[in-house]
C-alpha cells in the first residue's frame, strides 16, 4: 500500500469532517457528552483497523492511520497550537469575583496540589514499572507524574453549570483546572529537562525555574491583555476587536514561547482579563455578543478535535500491548493520589467549599486529557516512553470515558438535582 502524503490542510480537513460526522450522529441518535462520545469512536474505530490488519495480512490500515497522526504532530498541534486557544477561551468564560472567592483554594490545588500529586503518583508509578517488569528510574517516574496530574474537566463543567452546586465550588473547578496546566506543562519541562540531561535537580534551582517560567508567564499575559484592553476600549467595531482577541492569543503565546515563559500561564491571565474586565468595560453588546460567540466556537472545535484524536491514538499503541496492564494498574493509583492531595488540601477551606461535595466532585471531576497525551508523545524515544505512553493513553481512556460519563449521575445523587447540562438520552 503507498505511503499517504498529507498537506497540514489535508490533515485538518480530514479531522473536521470526522469530528462533523461523528458529531451528528452523537447528537442525532446517541446523545452523549461530545467529549465523552468522539473519544469513544476514536477509540473503537482503532480496535476496528487493528482487527482488520489481523484478519487480513494484506491490509496495512493501521500503518495509514498511524502515518497520519505522525504527520498531524500532536505534541506540535496541541502544545504550540491548540493549547493557546483552548486556555484563553476557557478563561473568558471563568467568572473573576468568583475566581477571587475561591482564589484561595484554587492557588493552592493548581501548585501545591499538582506538585503533591506528581510525587504521590511518581511513587506508585515506580512501584508500577517494578510489576511489570519494565523499571523506570525514578524522575522519569517524576516526569510521569507532572504530564498526568493537569486536569481537563471539559466533560464536567457543563454539567455543574446545570446543577445546584455553590457558584464557588464551580469556579474552582474551573479556575484550577485553567491554572494547573499551566503548571503542570512548567513542572513537566523543569523534570525532563533533568531527566534527559542526566545532572541532578536541586531543589532550589527547580523553584527558581518555576518562578520564571509561572510567574513571567502571569506578567506577560497581564501585560498583552491590558494592552488589548486598552484598545479594545478605545474603538467599538466587533470585527477589530475579534481580531485584537486573536492577536492577544497568538502574538502573546508566540511571543511567551521567545521568552521562555509559561505560554499557557500567559494565556489563561489574559483570557481572564478580557473576559471579565474586558467585557464589562471595553465592549458594546454586539462586540460582547459576537466575541464570546465566536471563542465558544473555537473552544467547542477545538475540544472536539482533541478528543477524538485521544481516540484514534489507540492505533499508534497496537504493538504495546504488554504495556496496557500498567495503565489498568495505574488508574486507582491516581485517583487515589488525587483524593489524597485534594483532602489534604480542602480541609483549610470547609467554610468556603463543602467537603462531603467538593471532595467527590474535585476528585472524580478531575479528568485527564489531551495535554497529558501530548506531554507523553514528547517524550524522547525509548522503553521508558513506551511504558509511560501506554499508561497515559488507558487512563485518559478511563478519565474522559468512565469518570465523564458517571459525573451526572454522581452530581445528582449529591445535590439531589438531575444537572441540565446532562444530555436527554431521548432522540429528538
Amino acid at each position: 500500500m503507498h505511503a499517504v502524503s498529507l498537506t497540514a490542510f489535508d490533515a485538518a480537513g480530514i479531522l473536521i469532517v470526522l469530528v462533523a460526522v461523528l458529531g451528528y450522529v452523537n447528537h442525532r441518535f446517541i446523545r452523549i457528552p461530545q467529549a465523552i462520545a468522539l473519544t469513544m469512536m476514536g477509540a473503537i474505530s482503532s480496535f476496528v483497523v487493528i482487527a482488520i490488519d489481523r484478519l487480513l495480512p494484506q491490509s496495512d490500515l493501521a500503518g495509514v492511520v498511524t502515518g497520519f497522526i505522525e504527520q498531524v504532530d500532536f505534541e506540535t498541534t496541541l502544545m504550540d497550537g491548540m493549547l493557546s486557544f483552548l486556555l484563553f477561551a476557557g478563561a473568558l468564560h471563568v467568572n473573576l469575583d468568583q475566581v477571587r472567592l475561591g482564589r484561595q483554594p484554587i492557588a493552592a490545588l493548581s501548585t501545591v496540589g499538582v506538585i503533591l500529586s506528581t510525587v504521590l503518583i511518581a511513587a506508585a508509578f515506580k512501584a508500577i514499572s517494578l510489576l511489570v517488569g519494565a523499571e523506570a528510574p525514578f524522575i522519569w517516574c517524576l516526569v510521569f507524574g507532572a504530564l498526568i496530574s493537569p486536569t481537563d474537566p471539559v466533560a464536567v463543567l457543563g454539567i455543574l453549570k446545570g446543577a445546584k452546586v455553590p457558584p464557588t465550588l464551580e469556579a474552582t473547578v474551573g479556575g484550577e483546572s485553567l491554572f494547573n496546566d499551566g503548571v503542570g506543562v512548567v513542572i513537566f519541562t523543569i523534570l525532563l529537562a533533568a531527566a534527559t540531561s542526566g545532572e541532578p535537580l536541586t531543589l532550589g534551582h527547580a523553584a527558581e525555574l518555576f518562578l520564571v517560567e509561572a510567574g513571567g508567564g502571569a506578567a506577560l499575559g497581564l501585560a498583552v491583555g491590558y494592552i488589548a484592553f486598552r484598545a479594545m476600549r478605545s474603538i467599538d467595531n466587533y470585527n477589530v476587536e475579534v481580531l485584537l482577541s486573536l492577536a492577544v492569543v497568538m502574538g502573546g503565546y508566540g511571543l511567551a514561547h521567545q521568552l521562555h515563559v509559561s505560554g499557557p500561564v500567559a494565556m489563561a491571565v489574559a483570557g481572564l482579563l478580557i473576559g471579565n474586565h474586558g467585557v464589562a468595560l471595553a465592549m458594546s453588546d454586539t462586540t460582547r455578543d459576537y466575541l464570546l460567540k465566536f471563542w465558544s466556537l473555537i473552544d467547542e472545535i477545538l475540544n472536539a478535535v482533541l478528543f477524538l484524536l485521544i481516540g484514534l491514538e489507540g492505533v499508534a499503541l497496537a504493538g504495546r500491548f504488554d504495556l496496557l496492564g500498567a495503565g489498568l494498574l495505574a488508574i486507582p493509583m491516581i485517583l487515589l493520589a488525587r483524593l489524597t492531595s485534594v483532602a489534604g488540601l480542602l480541609v483549610f477551606w470547609r467554610k468556603l467549599l463543602p467537603f462531603k461535595l467538593s471532595l467527590p466532585i474535585l476528585t472524580w471531576g478531575a479528568l485527564r486529557g489531551g495535554i497529558s497525551i501530548a506531554l507523553a508523545l514528547s517524550l524522547p524515544a525509548g522503553p521508558v516512553k513506551d511504558l509511560i505512553v501506554a499508561t497515559t493513553y488507558v487512563v485518559v481512556m478511563f478519565s474522559v470515558v468512565a469518570q465523564g460519563a458517571t459525573m451526572g449521575p454522581l452530581v445528582q445523587r449529591l445535590t439531589g438535582v438531575r444537572p441540565q447540562g446532562e444530555p436527554d438520552a431521548t432522540v429528538h
